[in-house]
């Protein structure tokens, strides 16, 4: 029954507005299908590749300033 009056609904909305009642649908609908799927996947423990990466030095040391640029726009 209220199938039918949501189907009665949409076939009174604009064909110009039917696009966004679609994607309102639509991803409402992926995320009940990922709420359900997130409930059944087991999380992987913290740390699994603990001493396997070894970060240099050098990627704590400041940016040189023509990339600091490019991140703020600047040519």
């Amino acid at each position: 029954m209220l199938q039918e009056q949501l189907i009665e609904e949409i076939k009174q909305i604009p064909n110009e507005k039917l696009a966004e009642v679609y994607d309102l649908i639509h991803y409402f609908r992926l995320g009940l299908v990922q709420e359900q799927s997130t409930d059944t996947i087991r999380q992987r423990p913290i740390g699994l590749a603990k001493g396997q990466l070894e970060i240099p030095a050098s990627f704590f040391e400041p940016l040189p300033n023509d990339i600091l640029n490019t991140f703020e726009g600047i040519k």
